[in-house]
Order: C-alpha cells, then sequence, then structure tokens
C-alpha cells in the first residue's frame, strides 16, 4: 500500500488556507497513492475558547464536503484533522474520509493542556474496514498513554493512524510513544505532524513517521514542510504475529463494551475518568 504524509504548515483559525492547502496536496498525489493523512486539526487550526464557536464546523459542513469532493474526484482515501461543532459541543475530531464519504470518525479521548477549555474529550475509540485493512485513529497527546492504542488493537486494528500537533520540546517523546505503540500492538503505525511556528510562538516538531509491525522505524520525516510517499509491505504484519500474539497471552484486557455497526465501524465504549 502507497501513503503520502503531508507535513505541512497550518495556521490556526486559518481555515480557508488550511483548506487551500489540503486539496492541493490531495491533487498532487501519485496516481498510484491510496491514502494520504494530515496533522491534527489541519483544517481549522488550533482554535482557543473565544473562537472555538466561529471557527469549528459540522461534519456535514462545508470544509468536510470540500475534503470528501476531492477524495472522490481522486479516488482517494484522506485522514484529516478538525474542530467538530456538534450542535454547540466542540470536538477535536480526526476523520477517515473515502470516496463514498466519511467511513471513521473519532473524537481525542486525552485532551491537552491547551485543548481544554475549548474541546470537549470524546468517550470511545473506533476502527473500521478499510481497502482490506482494519483501521484505527488517534491523535497527538493519546498515543503518551499506551491504552489508547490497546483498545484499538482489542478491536482489531491492523493500522495505527495518528494526526499529531506535537511541538518543541516533545518530538523525542513522540518519536519513542510512536515506536512503542506500533511494536506494543503489532500492527503498522503512521503519524502526520505539523511544521514551523505558530501565531503563538509554539514550534511544531515535524517528525512525521512510519514504523512497523516490529516497532521498526521505516520512515522519519525531519523538521521542513514535505508530502513523503511510503509503503506498507502487509507481510510484515504477518511476520509479526507469527509466533506469538500479545492479544492472545494478555492477562489483563481493558474493560468496555464492543458495539459493531452495520457500516462494519467497530466501537470499544470505555467508561472514561
Amino acid at each position: 500500500m502507497k501513503v503520502e504524509l503531508a507535513q505541512l504548515v497550518g495556521r490556526d483559525n486559518g481555515t480557508a488556507y488550511n483548506l487551500e492547502r489540503a486539496l492541493a496536496a490531495i491533487a498532487a498525489c501519485a496516481a498510484d497513492t491510496q491514502l494520504i493523512v494530515f496533522p491534527e486539526t489541519h483544517l481549522m487550526g488550533f482554535p482557543t475558547a473565544a473562537t472555538v464557536a466561529q471557527s469549528a464546523e459540522p461534519l456535514n459542513g462545508p470544509t468536510v464536503s470540500a475534503i470528501v469532493a476531492a477524495a472522490r474526484e481522486r479516488n482517494i482515501a484522506v485522514v484529516i484533522g478538525m474542530a467538530e461543532n456538534d450542535n454547540g459541543r466542540f470536538y477535536n475530531t480526526t476523520l477517515l474520509i473515502t470516496p463514498e464519504g466519511i467511513a471513521l470518525k473519532y473524537r481525542k479521548t486525552h485532551l491537552w493542556a491547551s485543548d481544554r477549555g475549548v474541546f470537549e474529550a470524546g468517550d470511545r475509540y473506533a476502527t473500521c474496514q478499510w481497502n482490506g485493512v482494519r483501521v484505527g485513529l488517534l491523535i497527538c497527546y493519546d498515543i503518551e498513554f499506551p491504552e489508547t492504542a490497546r483498545a484499538l488493537a482489542q478491536l482489531g486494528a491492523e493500522m495505527l493512524i495518528v494526526t499529531n500537533g506535537n511541538m518543541d520540546p516533545y518530538g523525542p517523546t513522540h518519536r519513542t510513544a510512536i515506536m512503542a505503540r506500533a511494536q506494543e500492538n503489532q500492527a503498522f503505525a503512521l503519524m502526520v505532524n505539523r511544521v514551523k511556528d505558530s501565531d503563538d510562538g509554539l514550534v511544531f516538531a515535524g517528525g512525521s513517521a512510519l514504523v512497523d509491525p516490529l516497532g521498526t522505524l521505516l520512515f522519519e520525516a525531519g523538521r521542513e514542510e514535505g508530502q513523503f510517499a511510503v509503503e506498507l509491505d502487509f507481510s510484515q504484519l504477518e511476520a509479526a504475529r507469527k509466533d506469538y500474539r500479545y492479544l492472545d497471552d494478555q492477562r489483563l484486557k481493558l474493560p468496555g463494551e464492543i458495539v459493531e455497526q452495520a457500516s462494519g465501524v467497530r466501537e470499544l465504549l470505555i467508561p472514561l475518568r
């Protein structure tokens, strides 16, 4: 499978600019690319408590609709982050969009300091079957908690996709975390981060990465903007799980109700603190 990682500069509360960059990246994908991944909240950037009501949009709003149309036109899947407005409740949300529409939605469950007071936390983990692979989504700070990726693994995830908005000095933290989450769940992990400075002085660390199911770092971007093509060989998934399966051998399972939707989305509803 060929995937492109769109490690881009973003603008906070700059939806028009961010959407233009996303559409250009989708249009620039190679003919054989099956999936392109963008950073956390790429479409709107990071709003504040004062701006989120103006910046956030519903899933059927014009910005997501434009991405759906672009995915359909290019016959490609897109993973992209946004600020979601669900009837006046705001979430840091990442979507898996296919030419048929939104296949998977995930609301960030572990809010970073700057998320608090802006977004509400999500209450579930979910995977879906796409292109023969079961995919799960996480967002930034989530990956510093092993239980998040394990929840997706319990739902059968073979590929973990992380939209990231990680800044200095925490780049090394997420480099370590993404390798660990892949290895301990015997799944591929893709992580795409933002780069450059924000208006409020944060410096985003880049370091977008692909990690194989043994925890080996196959690709790591630097700190510059770019659109990087990577290849996933799913025979590596079979090799990593051939002799032992952590999910089979673990003695402590995460609690929660598993719900199977008619669409093929599989959710784990966990009572979150």
